[in-house]
């Protein structure tokens, strides 16, 4: 049976590619982004999330499935407000919407990096939703050139913010499943300035060694990310599910033992 899937991030990347497989699959699809999506919408404000939200509750009467795939790399308060707010925040909006559904489903992206060295302060501020005191933490920390500590945050607190919610009250009752796919290195726009510059390529080589097949490509993830939309996957929740060719495998052989 079709679903009504809800993708942020849908014009490019790995958003894009989701898209693309869901709406071959007869899925409905309600892209969400900044522009030439279904629901244009700015994701980094308060008034964004919440604007995009109402915009699909106008347009679909429950959602089956929500999955979070805007973000950006660059370093700065955007990995915050965008990374982590705008896929949270969104997702609590819609939690209505989802309710309604026989099988619903919450997807977030995630990534390899948010096993690595982060910002405790801002992981901690937003795991409280106190998206003022994250944004202070991060502007700290860009003062105090640990600004490649951002993407890394973002991301421990949306793996550490699905495990929370998945168990809790609203969501587990309600059949909403929640999980994060965390990719290692995918070949997105986002990334293709990264590998122009040699001397880049060979310092994400060494941070995320990806020894099953190197990069992967947007449609990698999107497989996953899809298995996890599905109605038919009932019985796994607030689980992290490294995309990664192996990295963290590498990185940390012992971690869940």
């Amino acid at each position: 049976m079709p679903r009504t899937v809800v993708v942020t991030g849908a014009s490019s990347g790995i958003g894009a590619a989701l898209s693309g497989l869901l709406a071959e699959r007869g899925d409905q699809v309600l892209g969400v982004d900044l522009a030439g999506s279904d629901v244009d919408a700015d994701l980094s404000t308060p008034h964004g999330r919440a604007a995009a939200a109402e915009e699909v509750g106008k347009r679909t009467g429950h959602v089956d499935a929500v999955v979070t795939c805007a973000g950006t790399s660059n370093p700065g308060e955007a990995m915050i407000t965008v990374n982590y707010f705008g896929s949270t925040e969104f997702i609590e909006a819609l939690q209505p919407l989802l309710a309604k559904s026989e099988s619903p489903r919450v997807v977030l992206v995630g990534s390899i990096s948010g096993t690595q060295p982060n910002d405790p302060a801002v992981v901690e501020a937003c795991l409280r939703g106190d998206e003022q005191a994250a944004l202070t933490a991060a502007r700290e920390a860009i003062a105090d050139n640990r600004a490649l500590q951002l993407y890394p945050s973002s991301k421990s607190a949306i793996a550490q913010w699905a495990r929370r919610t998945s168990v809790s009250a609203g969501w587990a009752d309600a059949g909403i499943a929640v999980n994060v796919v965390a990719p290692g290195v995918v070949r997105t726009p986002m990334t293709d300035e990264l590998f122009a510059d040699p001397k880049m390529k060979a310092v994400m080589d060494k941070a995320v060694p990806m020894p099953l097949h190197g990069y992967a490509a947007a449609e990698d993830v999107a497989r996953v990310l899809v298995y996890f939309a599905d109605a038919a996957t009932t019985h796994i929740t607030g689980q992290v599910v490294y995309v990664d060719g192996g990295a963290e495998a590498t990185l940390r052989p012992a971690a869940h033992y």
